[in-house]
């Protein structure tokens, strides 16, 4: 059996919590435990989705018992939220690497270049992801940074992508506009399955970013 949280190797540990169960503290192993759980958990969300997602349920995808991970992790929606984390960085990771295969386009061409990375349906990130934030909309009270975290995530990806000369309010309100956008062509492509009208709006965002650099190099 798996006894992670009884171990003499991680004394290191705080006393119990709320639940009544020992919490980790903080440890070099301790550390490299929860992620290899983290890891299993998070590929069996890529696999799986995210509809009936439970402690007891990622606990079998860890190999290990739901007392372990609640010595790791606080609780089903902390484990959720961190899972949903990294699979949105998968995400992130190739588009940002498709931007800069283009860095000397314009802001509009770098964006353009994203925008397919953002369609793929790669190892089930994108259902995931579109789950997590029907979750974050659904249950707010419980899964709210699943939404919060989303735009931290993605926003300094898109500033990056923002001339350089520009000024760090410039480049927010941009990339805002931009996350906006593709969060709504995203979700108007997934509802309603129309292809030619979200590839439509994305040709008239494409020309607002024209529009927008060329009105600063005035």
């Amino acid at each position: 059996m798996d006894t992670d949280g009884q171990r003499t190797g991680d004394r290191e540990h705080a006393g119990p919590d709320r639940t009544g169960y020992r919490r980790w503290a903080g440890s070099s192993r301790g550390e490299a435990r929860r992620r290899e759980l983290l890891d299993r958990v998070t590929e069996d969300l890529a696999a799986n989705g995210l509809a009936d997602f439970s402690l007891r349920r990622a606990a079998r995808a860890a190999g290990t018992t739901h007392k372990v991970l609640l010595y790791y992790f606080d609780g089903a929606a902390d484990l959720l939220r961190q899972a949903v984390y990294q699979l949105r960085e998968r995400r992130i990771g190739p588009a940002l690497s498709a931007a800069a295969e283009n860095a000397q386009q314009t802001l509009a061409g770098r964006v353009s270049a994203v925008w397919p990375i953002l369609l793929a349906e790669e190892s089930g990130l994108r259902r995931v992801l579109d789950q997590a934030m029907g979750l974050a909309m659904y249950d707010p009270a419980r899964h709210s940074e699943l939404g919060r975290e989303a735009s931290q995530q993605y926003v300094p990806g898109l500033i990056s992508l923002c001339p350089p000369g520009w000024s760090d309010e410039r480049k927010l309100e941009v990339s805002e506009m931009i996350l906006a956008a593709l969060r709504g062509f995203l979700q108007e492509r997934l509802f309603t399955g129309d292809t030619a009208g979200v590839a439509a709006g994305f040709g008239a965002l494409i020309r607002a970013l024209e529009r927008e650099e060329a009105a600063g190099e005035e």
